[in-house]
């Protein structure tokens, strides 16, 4: 009986939580979601180079790489 509430509540929450991350947005305001400047990263191959350049000279491998090690560290 506790673990068939417990579940019922976890649904509840789980699914509410789902629900509240939906929105509609009106079709007049997508333009200024399109924007770069709304971007996460508004400039990912930029981004991406630096990650790949630090993480060569780290001699460590970050979570960009597909290889197992890194770079002495000089140019």
């Amino acid at each position: 009986m506790k673990l068939k509430r417990l579940f019922v509540i976890l649904f509840i929450v789980l699914l509410g939580t789902a629900i509240s991350g939906c929105a509609h947005v009106p079709v007049w305001e997508r333009g200024h979601l399109a924007k770069p400047q709304m971007a996460i990263d508004p400039y990912p191959l930029q981004n991406h180079i630096l990650l790949h350049n630090y993480s060569s000279r780290e001699a460590a491998a970050s979570t960009h790489s597909s290889g197992t090690g890194g770079g002495c560290g000089c140019y």
